[in-house]
This record gives structure tokens, sequence and C-alpha cells, in this order.
């Protein structure tokens, strides 16, 4: 069934248009309600309130789905779910309009897409290729690993996660390593106001430190362990439909490294796994390959989802 649903996510995913198939378009409504809720507004912004945030929704879904007997109810909730969780239009079409910039020959319109694509989704700064190579395992097989193992429920708290990390002010992936820059507790404030949407008062600002308030930073450090076995999973696979000999000392070096970023593990060996060959101002040889790198990971990681299925490892 796991694999019914994901055949059909990934069909529909690409055409479905329309706003209400869209994560972003249920995680504003999901906001207004944490903030307007009489119960919910009330918690301080202590951890409690950063969890709950995080797992109503993934709560609701577990119930939902476990109250369900049907089977072919459990599947279309299931898969309806997994669409709406699943891929990112606004990234797909951020990779066009740069393509359509770079074969015009506007490297100046191309290089605002690349930043604003950095921007929108709070990365460090990588190239627009890599950048893509992120984002479709985020948007693609993470989400993928988490329903096969956890359920609509895991796949709705890890997109419910990374957008939250997305949607934060002045912080990036850059700011997860073990010192805590003055950077980071500053944007701790913006996270509070804008992340969960209900202001602090005065009263409540020195109550704010690292004991009680889930800052950006331990975002990203719940997301970097999280990561670290899908990405060298997925990572693994890349090495499978590239250049597995290149690419399996990268990935060996970083098996066991807990300090190396998972963007990092992974954009290093996506990289070594495919021949990139970059004439002078093209900058649209790297963002083809890497995607189509990707495409190959997808379809690998598809069909071994088939084989365990065969097999009676998945459901």
């Amino acid at each position: 069934m796991s694999l019914l649903s994901l055949l059909i996510a990934l069909m529909a995913e690409k055409t479905l248009s329309s706003s209400i198939w869209r994560f972003d378009f249920y995680y504003q409504k999901y906001i207004s309600f944490f903030q307007t809720n009489g119960v919910l507004s009330n918690i301080k912004a202590t951890n409690i309130r950063y969890t709950l945030f995080l797992l109503v929704p993934v709560a609701i879904i577990y119930g939902i789905l476990a109250i369900v007997d049907n089977g072919l109810l459990h599947l279309i909730i299931s898969t309806l779910v997994l669409i709406v969780t699943l891929g990112c239009s606004k990234t797909r079409n951020s990779y066009k309009q740069y393509l359509l910039a770079a074969f015009k020959g506007d490297d100046t319109t191309s290089s605002l897409h690349h930043q604003q694509l950095l921007e929108d989704k709070n990365l460090p700064a990588v190239g627009f290729g890599q950048a893509l190579i992120w984002l479709n395992y985020r948007y693609y097989i993470a989400i993928m690993l988490f329903f096969i193992v956890f359920g609509a429920a895991g796949a709705v708290f890890y997109r419910l996660l990374t957008t939250v990390i997305e949607q934060e002010n002045g912080c990036t992936l850059n700011k997860t390593s073990e010192n805590e820059t003055a950077e980071v507790k500053d944007s701790e404030q913006t996270l509070v106001e804008e992340t969960i949407g209900s202001p602090l008062e005065s009263s409540h600002d020195e109550s704010i430190n690292d004991k009680t308030t889930l800052s950006c930073n331990n975002y990203h450090k719940i997301l970097f362990y999280i990561d670290w076995l899908p990405v060298r999973i997925t990572s693994f696979g890349y090495m499978f439909v590239g250049h597995f000999s290149k690419a399996f000392p990268m990935w060996l070096e970083s098996l066991f490294d807990t300090k190396k970023l998972t963007h990092e593990v992974l954009i290093d060996v996506a990289q070594k796994s495919e021949d990139i060959m970059l004439e002078d101002g093209d900058c649209t040889a790297e963002p083809c390959l890497l995607v189509r790198l990707a495409k190959r990971n997808l379809l690998l990681m598809l069909a071994l989802i088939a084989v365990l299925t065969l097999i009676g490892i998945v459901n």
C-alpha cells in the first residue's frame, strides 16, 4: 500500500496545481490556528510550546489513521497526506526560470533566481545545482523514507519541521555548529514571534534562555540527527546511479563523521558521482546534470521500495 501511495503521489504532485495541494497553504492556516487558539496561545514560549506546535498535526494524522479500519479509506487518506507533503512547486518553478534566463544569456537574472532560492529556502551559500540536490532530498526522498517507515504522520512531522526552519529569519544551516553565535541568540525572538505567531510580552523576556527556549539552532540540531541516516542512505544511492568508484571514498569518509553537516555530505557525494564538465560562462550544465542524477536516484529508491514490498518488509 505504501508503494501504491508513493506512485500515485509522485504522479499527482506535478499535475495538481491548486494551492489546496500545497503544504504551505495548510502551514499558514495552522500558524493562524495556533496563534488564535485560547489554550495553545496561553502557553508560554517554552519547549512545551514548540513541541506542541510540531506534534499536534502529527498526533491528529496518526489518530485519524489509527481509528480507520477500512484498508481502502486508509490508503486514500495516506495518499492525500503524502501528495500535500511531497514536492515543492516553488522550487520547480525557480529551476525553470533559472534555466530560461541562463539559456538566454541573462546571467544577472539567473543569478537573482539563484539567490532568491537560497533566501526562500533558508540555505547557505551553495551553487544552484547543489541547492537542487539538497532540496530534492528534502522534498522527495526524505519524505518518501519517513512515509515508508513512520507512515503519513512521519511525513507530516518531517515536512513541518523543515518548513519551520525554512521560514526562520536570520538562521541558516551554517549555524548548526556546537559554538552558538550571537546571531543565533538574537534570532530566538524572531523565531518565537514569526514562526509560532505569538508575540512575547516584555515581562517574559528574561525567561527566554537556552534552557527554556527551543531556538532555531536547536531546531537545526534536531533535524541534523534526524537526517543523519537518511542522508547517508540517499548518498549511497547516488554512488549506484553515478560513478561508484569516485564517490565511494567520499561516502566512506563521511559515514561516521558526526560533525560534517548533512547537506555537505549529500552534495559532496553527489558531485563525485557525476562528471561535471563546465565551460566558461555555462551556468546550466551543473544544475541539469545534478537534477538528472537526482531523478535517477529517485527511481532507484522507488525500485528498492518495490523490492522490499515484494518480499514483505514494507507494507
